[in-house]
């Protein structure tokens, strides 16, 4: 398996759409709880038009699980320090929900860095520490099993989890061995983030998705967080807060159609 040691930790990464040495990049991040295969649905598409970057953030997946709090500086830096590791000089990006706020960061900070961004089911600032710091402690205190029948209901809409028993079957395992140390200091990184006074400082084209039924991040959070990104554009779908996989097509119609009008 791929992985690459920055910013003093071990990235998990792969890569699709490697065949075409001339496509661009584009990086894909993962929502809290999740990895790599959240984005399967997105795979065969979007591979035909780029070479896909996924990588599972620090704390999920194979990635390792240095000891925390982790920061937005740490999580911005792990995408910096892979796009070093393969010599990658610019890259579009996408993210959802935590890989969203990552978005933030990297537009307001490494400008020079990302070519368009796409600020999926997130915010400037997510939730609040009534949310983050119980949260973190169940984490730790009783594992990943005990926050799974709280969280993952939040995540895609009634009618979707009915008709999809094998889809929730496999979020629920991805997320239930989630590292829970892992999972806390991620907890504690989306506390102690607050970029609302970044936002503006985004010089990158950008599109916000934001699901009406989202009760994470909500449409009135990306509202704002598009409003307060100059030029950038809103999108709202009927879904909850992982909109990539519960309306895939239209997730990668609306997304393909962004990035490819640079061409």
């Amino acid at each position: 398996m791929p992985y690459a040691a920055v910013n003093d930790t071990q990235l998990f990464y792969r890569i699709d759409g490697a065949q075409d040495s001339t496509a661009p990049w584009l990086v894909l991040s993962n929502s809290l709880g999740s990895d790599v295969s959240m984005w399967t649905p997105q795979l065969v598409e979007f591979s035909k038009h780029f070479r896909v970057l996924r990588y599972d953030t620090r704390g999920h997946g194979h990635s390792a699980a240095p000891q925390g709090p982790y920061t937005i500086e740490q999580l911005t830096g792990d995408v910096i320090g892979l796009l070093d590791h393969l010599g990658i000089a610019r890259a579009h990006f996408a993210g959802v929900s935590m890989g969203g706020l990552t978005g933030v960061g990297l537009g307001a900070r490494f400008a020079d860095r990302i070519d368009r961004l796409v600020l999926c089911n997130t915010a400037a600032k997510i939730g609040t520490p009534e949310v983050w710091v119980p949260r973190a402690a169940k984490a730790r205190a009783e594992g990943m099993l005990a926050l799974a029948d709280a969280v993952l209901p939040r995540w895609y809409t009634p009618e979707f989890i009915a008709r999809n028993a094998l889809v929730m079957s496999q979020v629920r395992d991805v997320f239930v061995h989630t590292d829970k140390d892992g999972y806390a200091s991620n907890c504690e990184a989306i506390n102690a983030a607050d970029l609302r006074g970044e936002a503006s400082s985004i010089k990158a084209p950008t599109l916000v998705i934001s699901g009406t039924h989202d009760l994470a991040a909500t449409p009135a959070q990306g509202r704002e967080l598009a409003e307060s990104v100059p030029g950038a554009r809103y999108v709202e779908l009927n879904a909850a807060h992982i909109s990539n996989v519960e309306l895939a097509d239209e997730w990668n119609k609306v997304v393909l159609a962004f990035l490819q009008e640079s061409k």
